[in-house]
């Protein structure tokens, strides 16, 4: 047996204030994609800003439905938007927030599984760093510098191409 250690690489500010003016209008942006999720069964309304490298912004929110799995997070709105309407254009950053109509949420949100799988292959396809900016309603924010951070094992186009 062969024991590894892997270790994460997360950037932690205290608060918004602390980021780059690009960071920041992510996050602003995405806070107001996420006051206007359809979010009806669980309140709780994600939203998502997607920073092209052209520096356009795309911005998505989650999409609930009552059959629970018909519904998308946000993460995957604005990205598929993304790649939709500027197919060659690669994504540099995703900031992602959330409000709960239950409480204030004061800690970073961090993607679902498979909104990290999907941002795993949009950093596979643009050939660089996919910056991930997460935070709550308020509070401190954490930036992961690549999906590699947040996903060490993705399942990518290597395996396909191999087997």
């Amino acid at each position: 047996m062969k024991k590894e250690i892997i270790q994460l690489e997360m950037h932690h500010f205290d608060d918004i204030g602390n980021l780059s003016t690009v960071e920041a209008k992510l996050l602003k942006q995405a806070a107001q994609a996420a006051s206007k999720a359809y979010a009806p069964y669980s309140r709780f309304r994600v939203g998502a800003a997607v920073l092209l490298e052209n520096g356009i912004i795309v911005t998505g929110n989650n999409q609930e439905n009552a059959a629970y799995p018909s519904g998308l997070c946000a993460e995957r709105v604005a990205l598929f938007y993304a790649s939709s309407a500027f197919p060659e254009i690669p994504v540099k950053a995703i900031a992602v927030t959330a409000i709960s109509d239950k409480s204030i949420i004061n800690e970073p949100i961090a993607p679902c599984g498979a909104c990290r799988q999907v941002m795993a292959e949009y950093e596979k396809k643009s050939g660089s760093d996919l910056k991930v900016i997460m935070r709550g309603q308020e509070g401190p924010v954490l930036i992961a510098p690549s999906m590699r951070t947040l996903l060490p094992f993705s399942f990518l186009d290597d395996f396909l191409l191999k087997y």
